[in-house]
């Protein structure tokens, strides 16, 4: 859970006699006051740096902050937290018996959602959690704004994040034996017990024009919408498009592994209602152990292995199998890790002496760190652990860039040390 201070918030009798000591005596930049008719209040906000200060008139005599200032005159009225998912947050403090003075989310100035967590229990301060307005997603579903590309530059090589949007899978699935008391606080869940993916995808630039993993695409079915919540109003179209990237400019697409989220953007269905591969000019590389499990899906397997998404491949003749650890094309090479799937691998990328590494289902996100947090969707959950445990030691003392692909928040960053325990220096 991520919470950073937005705003202190304070009650005056008058915002322009008010303003005449901010603005004027201390030469804060002023922004365009806001009637909020929810809370009827006329808010003025003066920009201190990463956070600033909210100065908050009452509109009506019935509002809560006339009442304040009767009771107590002018003064600091609340602080305000700003939060990425408000609805998660609520719900993670009703699990722990928090007072709450609002259950649900509201509208806030700026088009913000808001709610207030009672004095009672924040030790006397009235609490604001406050997400902000996304630009393009719907806040009232509880989602925000799209994930833009990041570029990395990794000496000749150009790496750039691209999204397929995000998705929700199961808590519980996510982090195997770790009781939910744990990971809940890392990652929070929504009322379905499901926490929020990334399906952030890899382009890479060197020698060629590389894409790894390619998000869920746009066949899933209404059932399969309905159970993974997907987000993709923003999606990997739009995100190669701001990257400057068409899909006939991609030469290669490379596989981690073949689960849906990773490989149902490799095709796309044409309107003829048939299915194609999606990135005309490329040849897909796939290792050849995932891709005989994949065609040949089990009852464990078969809920994330749709042959839709990567059968047309062979068929128009652009799949290529790769049998063991090999470098893809310079400076980018495959290293099997096993454990989520027999054959899972992760990409390890190098130029001039740094190395950078799509981690993959091996540390799906940063809270994934712990040696044994891992998920209960891998096959062979021992494999995973074993060879994660080396891999952390290695990352480590080399100082491997780590590019995360499901991590709602954190994009790429290093793993560091400090009195026994690690953690993620974020970069992007």
């Amino acid at each position: 859970m991520k919470v950073t201070l937005d705003h202190v918030g304070i009650a005056v009798s008058d915002l322009e006699t008010s303003l005449a000591f901010f603005r004027d005596g201390l030469g804060l930049e002023v922004e365009r006051p806001e009637e909020v008719p929810s809370q009827r209040v006329r808010a003025q906000f003066l920009a201190t740096g990463p956070s600033s200060l909210e100065l908050l008139e009452a509109t009506s005599p019935d509002s809560s902050i006339a009442k304040f200032l009767e009771k107590r005159g002018p003064g600091l009225h609340h602080i305000t937290l700003r939060v990425d998912d408000i609805r998660a947050v609520l719900h993670h403090l009703r699990q722990r018996n928090v007072r709450l003075i609002d259950d649900e989310p509201r509208a806030g100035a700026g088009g913000a959602s808001v709610a207030f967590i009672h004095p009672s229990s924040a030790h006397g301060v009235l609490v604001e959690l406050k997400q902000v307005a996304s630009r393009s997603l719907d806040d009232a579903c509880g989602r925000r704004q799209p994930e833009l590309p990041k570029t990395i530059q990794l000496g000749d090589i150009e790496i750039v994040t691209v999204s397929d949007g995000f998705f929700y899978l199961d808590g519980g699935a996510m982090f195997g034996v770790i009781p939910k008391i744990f990971w809940e606080k890392v990652a929070p869940p929504d009322e379905r017990n499901r926490i929020r993916m990334a399906m952030r995808c890899l382009l890479v630039r060197g020698a060629r024009t590389m894409l790894i993993d390619a998000g869920a695409g746009d066949k899933m079915s209404a059932k399969q919408d309905e159970i993974y919540r997907f987000e993709r109003d923003y999606n990997l179209s739009d995100s190669l498009r701001a990257a400057a990237v068409s899909p006939g400019a991609v030469d290669v697409v490379l596989a981690t592994h073949l689960h849906f989220d990773h490989a149902g953007g490799f095709t796309e269905r044409a309107e003829d209602g048939s299915v194609r591969p999606r990135f005309p000019r490329a040849q897909y590389m796939v290792r050849r152990g995932e891709w005989d499990d994949a065609m040949n899906p089990n009852e464990r397997t078969k809920g994330s292995y749709f042959l839709e998404n990567y059968s047309p491949l062979a068929d128009h003749h652009v799949l290529q199998l790769v049998d063991e650890d090999a470098t893809i094309m310079p400076g980018v090479r495959v290293r099997r890790t096993g454990g989520h799937t027999m054959h899972h691998q992760i990409v390890v990328i190098e130029s001039a002496g740094k190395t950078a590494v799509f981690a993959a289902d091996l540390l799906p996100t940063a809270a994934h760190l712990p040696e044994a947090w891992v998920m209960g969707y891998d096959l062979f959950p021992l494999d995973t652990l074993n060879f994660k445990r080396a891999f952390l030691r290695e990352a480590v003392e080399r100082e491997y860039l780590i590019l995360f692909e499901h991590d709602p928040d954190i994009a790429a960053g290093y793993i560091r040390e400090r009195d026994g325990k690690r953690y993620i220096e974020k970069v992007a």
